[in-house]
């Protein structure tokens, strides 16, 4: 490095190459020396980790937006100046998903690494492992949820506005439920809580787990999964997973979604809690009870209520016939769905 107005830099002469540690504002000392003003965990940072955090958060110094959020309590509370500050904990903590092995101490040794060299106006040291722990308690579990909200937020605005395989139905983002079973090792405690499907005397090779799968059409992402046992009424286990799946994540049944279902049928009760906060196409049985209400629509669609004299719903229906291979099935496909405009949303794109 070469102070501004210096001397040009001849051919043979002797030159020292430095390594960029901190930017700080000097402080000089009566006998001259020359030393660092601020605050070393000011300065630490997670390099190229930082940069690609930031970048998926899609703003910059997203750590010290979080920190900055967060109140330390227990025995950091106040606003003391101490040897870590909360930014620096919750850059120590991401660390520790990089260096899965390391004690704390050797966490913050890599974290403030040459900082430890320079020459601070106030000395410092690199913290005891003791410290870390203090300020994660101090902490608690709140920074990291808060910085895996907003990554996760930015990552999900990224794929609605520029995902290219999205899969719409008109301005509604595509998802599907549909029940599933996986085999178990099979162990007597597997056998006792999950059974098995197909057997009324669980003799089946495996104890199996019933899931329910609620998953975006885009990306084929698990948005929610519930799992219970796989005995019994298939369509009674289907329907009761649907029943927590509404209650343990609501989050996911909104209205800015269509999820697609097939043929077991979840019953009128259940289809109405489900419209309160969400759109649904439903593929149904053929003794499911359909009234017409109306004349056919421009679309070939037609509204009609769905159920017996005990239970009904007013849903729209569209009725097809589907061709593979040149070859027509040799069934009617009938959906149903609470979607009533059938300019917004065609018969023909709900039937693709």
């Amino acid at each position: 490095m070469t102070a501004a107005g210096g001397a040009k830099i001849r051919t043979g002469e002797l030159v020292v190459f430095l390594k960029p540690v901190a930017v700080a504002p000097a402080v000089v000392r009566r006998d001259g020396r020359v030393q660092a003003g601020g605050h070393p965990a000011d300065h630490a940072r997670l390099g190229v980790t930082g940069q690609q955090l930031d970048g998926m958060a899609g703003q910059p110094g997203v750590i010290g937006q979080v920190a900055a959020r967060v109140i330390p309590r227990g025995k950091v509370e106040g606003t003391a100046r101490r040897a870590v500050t909360m930014a620096a904990a919750l850059r120590a903590v991401l660390l520790m998903g990089l260096m899965p092995d390391a004690g704390y101490g050797e966490i913050l040794a890599a974290l403030f690494g040459d900082l430890a060299l320079v020459p601070w106006h106030v000395p410092f040291a690199v913290p005891a492992g003791t410290v870390l722990a203090t300020w994660r308690d101090a902490a608690g579990p709140e920074p990291a949820l808060l910085l895996q909200d907003m990554v996760l937020k930015a990552s999900g605005a990224e794929h609605q506005d520029h995902d290219y395989r999205a899969i719409q139905a008109g301005d509604l983002r595509l998802g599907s439920i549909d029940g599933s079973v996986t085999r178990m090792p099979d162990t007597p405690a597997n056998r006792a809580a999950s059974g098995s499907t197909g057997t009324a005397d669980d003799s089946s090779p495996y104890p199996q787990l019933r899931g329910l799968p609620v998953t975006g059409a885009s990306a084929r992402g698990m948005l929610a999964v519930v799992t219970g046992p796989s005995g019994g009424d298939k369509a009674e286990a289907g329907q009761a997973l649907l029943d927590r799946a509404l209650a343990e994540y609501p989050h996911v049944f909104t209205k800015d979604r269509l999820f697609v279902m097939d043929r077991n049928f979840p019953g009128v009760s259940r289809i109405k809690r489900l419209v309160q906060v969400t759109h649904v196409l439903i593929r149904i049985k053929s003794d499911i009870t359909v009234t017409k209400t109306g004349g056919f629509l421009p679309d070939g669609s037609y509204l009609a209520d769905i159920g017996g004299q005990d239970a009904r719903i007013g849903m729209r229906v569209i009725e097809y016939w589907a061709e593979v291979e040149g070859q027509d099935v040799p069934e009617m496909f009938c959906l149903v769905t609470d979607l009533h405009d059938w300019q917004a949303y065609p018969a023909a794109v709900l039937a693709a």
